[in-house]
């Protein structure tokens, strides 16, 4: 008689990194945030953790969710830029482990300390570089390098953030700064992703405008532009000088974005998306930038809007085209996916307007306000895109190629 399995075959989900990251990122964006309103509500324990439940909060939203949807891009992007083979299944199993060691010992810290979480999350990104660094170094002119050093700099920033939290001090300012190292990686990925994307609506389109092209010198001010506002926020938290750099990070990205216009194409939801991401961003450091010249306390807003907003729906954007395209699939064309997006695009706006100190009465509505869309957007993304991740490619190939 045969016996069926209580739990379904996971052969599939290992067909390519990406899979389990990319459902490890959504589900964790889910709980992590509905555990952490629960127990501001007084519903669900979270015990008294280093740094505080802030700092643990802000930690996860980067180094949980926004860390696995990194290393699932990368782990699959450097594969196909490089014309390497891929990440064994032995290593991206490693991987995995750490990384949920790292969010299992952290809120284990009471106990055990910040040490057993600063070793997996800190093994965790060395293990990411290593498996990235070969491919990248060997490749002939050195084109996607970049990757490499902004990983690198997340790995420090990672490390200062354990060191101080072991220490006993603020850990806050190393988040901060971790913020614009995504920032940067987003610029980074997006200005691959986007040239593929654009052109590939132009085309559709029968070649409406010039074919898109992502210009170095526009997105290379914007990097330095958003580095130079980091390394300032980090050094000088309240200077003016601060303000002004926020406020030339949003005019470079707003003038990055004149890379995107290019005629009804603008509206198609693979262009529409990641260029919202791009405004969250701009508009995020603009907040900063105002209210640090205005003496006003606008930095959460600020941060907000490019976690809440940009972060998460360039991460979106990322996660359903490629975990779509390399797992046999075509571009999902349904309405889930710019309902989403809209829902994470309101959920920054929300978050962002609960922290304006002007409106600090009605924190805790707008904080539910926000976190409500946030856990829908994703809970969408995770039932969309459950069987094209876990299960087995509709074109019978394995591994991560894209679909013809």
């Amino acid at each position: 008689m045969k016996i069926t399995r209580f739990w379904p075959s996971t052969v599939h989900l290992w067909l390519c990194a990406f899979r389990p990251f990319f459902l490890l990122a959504s589900a964790h964006a889910i709980v992590a945030m509905a555990w952490w309103l629960g127990s501001l509500a007084g519903l669900l324990p979270l015990p008294a953790l280093p740094g505080g439940t802030i700092v643990w909060h802000a930690h996860e939203m980067i180094f949980g969710f926004a860390s696995a949807a990194v290393a699932g891009f990368l782990l699959t992007a450097i594969v196909k830029f490089t014309g390497t083979p891929a990440v064994d299944r032995k290593t991206v199993q490693l991987l995995l482990g750490l990384w949920l060691g790292g969010r299992l010992f952290y809120l284990l810290a009471e106990w055990l300390g910040v040490l057993p979480a600063a070793f997996c999350d800190l093994a965790f990104l060395l293990l990411l570089i290593a498996c990235i660094a070969g491919p990248l170094w060997r490749q002939p002119g050195r084109r996607h390098l970049a990757f490499f050093n902004a990983l690198c700099a997340l790995a420090a920033v990672h490390a200062g953030f354990y060191l101080t939290l072991w220490r006993g001090g603020d850990a806050m300012p190393w988040l901060l700064l971790a913020v614009g190292l995504m920032m940067l990686l987003i610029v980074i990925a997006l200005s691959r992703i986007s040239m593929r994307l654009v052109n590939d609506v132009l085309e559709h389109q029968g070649g409406i405008t010039a074919p898109y092209l992502a210009r170095p010198p526009r997105r290379n001010l914007a990097m330095f532009t958003i580095a130079a506002f980091s390394v300032s926020e980090f050094l000088l938290p309240a200077n003016t000088v601060s303000g002004w750099l926020a406020l030339a990070a949003a005019a470079a990205i707003f003038n990055l974005l004149n890379d995107w216009h290019v005629g009804r194409a603008l509206w198609q939801r693979w262009v529409l998306i990641p260029y919202l991401g791009y405004w969250a961003m701009a508009l995020g450091y603009a907040v900063i930038g105002v209210g640090l010249l205005s003496g006003s306390n606008w930095r959460s807003a600020g941060h907000h809007l490019l976690l809440v907003g940009a972060m998460a729906l360039l991460v979106l954007i990322v996660m359903s085209a490629a975990g779509r395209v390399h797992s046999g699939h075509g571009l999902d064309h349904r309405r889930w996916l710019p309902a989403a997006a809209a829902l994470l695009f309101g959920a920054g706006l929300l978050r962002a307007a609960a922290s304006l100190p002007a409106i600090m009465t009605a924190y805790t509505p707008l904080l539910y306000a926000a976190a409500t869309p946030w856990l829908l957007a994703w809970s969408i993304y995770l039932i969309y895109s459950w069987t094209a991740l876990s299960g087995p490619r509709p074109d019978g190939r394995q591994g991560c190629d894209e679909t013809a």
